[in-house]
């Protein structure tokens, strides 16, 4: 389906199916080792999917964990959720929007009888339909360098529990060999966003680098569009330069 629709539109520069199989099927399963504990119904979110990489084949493999795919071109979106819907996706929420927006979105406040019956988070107010700071795994791949990537994922991703012994969300990222120098620029902005860098684990296709949500994110970020990306938090425009 990728493939077919790349012919009318700018899905891939990939248009060789068995090299497809590898740069963007096996890359994208290399994320089931991160994803394999998760409980059902636990949310994960893809930023920037493009044409639906990684969250369409780890929505296959995973039924009971549910996805939002989210990525800026409409287009793109529109051919995610064709293709979940012709896969039998039910799991599957495709949006249009840049992450720096969806990433400020804290949902409806509920009340009454709604509130009542609602998860009760110690210091929150019930919400629902909420994506700042609310999914368990945050994902994301070929989207840019580390330093633009943290701010437009770690927003994404649940702080720990107050006075509870519930961990944070976790941000895990596709990179590759580059992974180790792109870390090493992004921990000031990491950091500051409330995350903590936890590991990298080698795979057959890249590296996974993976951050752990320790604090709440700072309300004003992510700031507003393609700012993450003309000015890296942690970075100097000495920095950005040479870059």
């Amino acid at each position: 389906m990728v493939l077919a629709a790349n012919e009318s539109m700018n899905l891939t520069s990939i248009d060789d199916p068995a090299l497809a199989w590898t740069r963007h099927v096996l890359d994208s399963l290399s994320l089931v080792q991160v994803l394999a504990d998760l409980p059902d119904g636990a949310r994960v979110i893809d930023v920037g999917t493009g044409g639906g990489f990684p969250g369409i084949p780890l929505a296959i493999i995973f039924p009971k964990l549910k996805f939002t795919l989210l990525d800026a071109t409409a287009k793109k979106i529109e051919f995610v959720r064709q293709a979940a819907q012709a896969l039998g996706l039910t799991n599957v929420q495709a949006i249009a929007s840049r992450a720096e927006a969806l990433a400020h979105d804290r949902g409806t406040r509920l009340t009454g009888l709604a509130a009542k019956n609602a998860p009760v988070t110690p210091g929150r107010a019930p919400r629902q339909n909420a994506h700042r700071e609310a999914y368990d795994l945050v994902i994301a791949r070929a989207v840019g360098p580390m330093a633009t990537l943290a701010e437009l994922t770690i927003p994404f991703a649940k702080p720990p529990e107050r006075e509870s012994e519930t961990p944070g969300g976790v941000v895990a990222l596709i990179k590759g060999l580059k992974a180790g120098e792109e870390l090493e620029a992004a921990s000031k902005a990491i950091k500051l966003l409330g995350g903590f860098y936890e590991q990298t684990i080698p795979t057959p296709t890249g590296q996974l680098v993976l951050i752990t949500k320790i604090n709440p994110t700072n309300r004003i970020y992510p700031r507003a569009d393609g700012e993450p990306k003309r000015s890296p938090l942690g970075i100097g425009s000495a920095q950005r330069e040479e870059k």
